[in-house]
């Protein structure tokens, strides 16, 4: 996964929560248990037992244990494995800021359990976690999910209807947004009620020629439409490697014009006028503004996970947010 210097992400509890590939990451951070401790011969793995909360720990009202528990449900519920413990929730010196501490764990005792701890924002509706700030309440990619719905406007496959929308930010030049896209043809074929987008976040400091490709894919869409940018999103990450320098760059992307069937000149003319250049820093500004730190990534409906994931576990959460979202059958 390529991260952005600009919005570098620090491996944060949030990332062991949100993604369970991460679990051993944290497990210097795991609650003291009254259970015994295992004996030599190993016995079978069981769930944690974390420790009886202490109501000295409870000084704040703010947030609801209800609402941390709705919260930690919309991230972790799409694994039943998973279980968690609302421990502590506790005012700061700080007015309006207030302290959470949840442990979780996983039932089979597979994974390590750990500690996550957050800080509310006063308006609770955001905490923050290390460097990031992270929507926050019962429904937290709800605010994400309508801003991705009104300014999600590249290349789309599948339905033309945003009930389900995919998301991907991604970056031509990215040996992972390039490893990405077996996931997210699979995607297409097992999610027809989805429409699954392809937004341009290049980031230029490490992959010169991104903005270039990007530019390019903008007007191969505008010139030849959804399927012609498909194509040529194909055939560019295909020969990646011709991107590294400029001269190799221009041989690429005119060759996956061609297979696309349009004609290079008018695309190369197309990329070099202001309204694509606008387009293209719309896409990437889309990306900030919602706090996207690194490449692949998939926004499900507002709800972001790395594109490169496990496909089965990619699977399993988009699943899981159709229920969410009242649109499973």
């Amino acid at each position: 996964m390529i991260r952005k210097p600009a919005r570098l992400a620090t491996a944060t509890a949030l990332a062991c929560m949100f993604y369970p590939v991460y679990h051993a990451k944290a497990q210097d951070q795991t609650p003291a248990s009254p259970a015994a401790a295992p004996a030599p011969s190993a016995p079978a793995a069981s769930a944690p037992t974390f420790p009886k909360p202490d109501p000295a720990d409870f000084t704040s009202d703010s947030p609801s244990k209800e609402t941390v528990n709705a919260f930690m449900q919309a991230n972790l519920g799409f694994d039943q494995n998973s279980i968690w413990q609302v421990q502590a929730i506790q005012k700061t010196q700080l007015p309006g800021i207030n302290r959470v501490v949840v442990f979780v764990g996983d039932k089979s005792g597979k994974q390590q359990p750990y500690r996550f701890a957050f800080l509310t924002a006063p308006d609770m509706k955001h905490i923050m976690v290390g460097d990031r700030i992270i929507p926050f309440g019962e429904h937290p990619f709800e605010e994400h999910r309508n801003i991705l719905q009104q300014r999600a406007n590249g290349p789309y496959r599948g339905s033309a209807s945003k009930d389900l929308e995919l998301v991907e930010f991604a970056d031509f030049q990215c040996p992972h947004c390039k490893a990405a896209q077996a996931n997210m043809d699979k995607l297409v074929t097992d999610f027809p009620n989805a429409r699954i987008v392809f937004q341009n976040d290049p980031i230029p400091s490490i992959h010169p020629q991104s903005v270039t490709a990007a530019q390019y894919g903008l007007c191969v869409t505008k010139l030849g439409g959804n399927t012609a940018f498909f194509t040529f999103a194909a055939a560019v990450f295909d020969g990646q490697d011709g991107l590294a320098t400029a001269d190799g760059a221009t041989l690429t992307l005119n060759s996956a014009v061609t297979k696309a069937g349009l004609e290079p000149a008018k695309v190369q003319a197309c990329a070099n006028t202001p309204e694509i250049k606008a387009g293209v820093d719309a896409s990437m500004q889309l990306a900030k503004d919602l706090d996207i730190s690194s490449v692949p990534t998939l926004a499900i409906n507002g709800r972001q996970i790395p594109a490169n994931a496990p496909y089965d576990t990619l699977k399993q959460i988009i699943e899981y947010q159709e229920k969410q979202d009242g649109l499973s059958k």
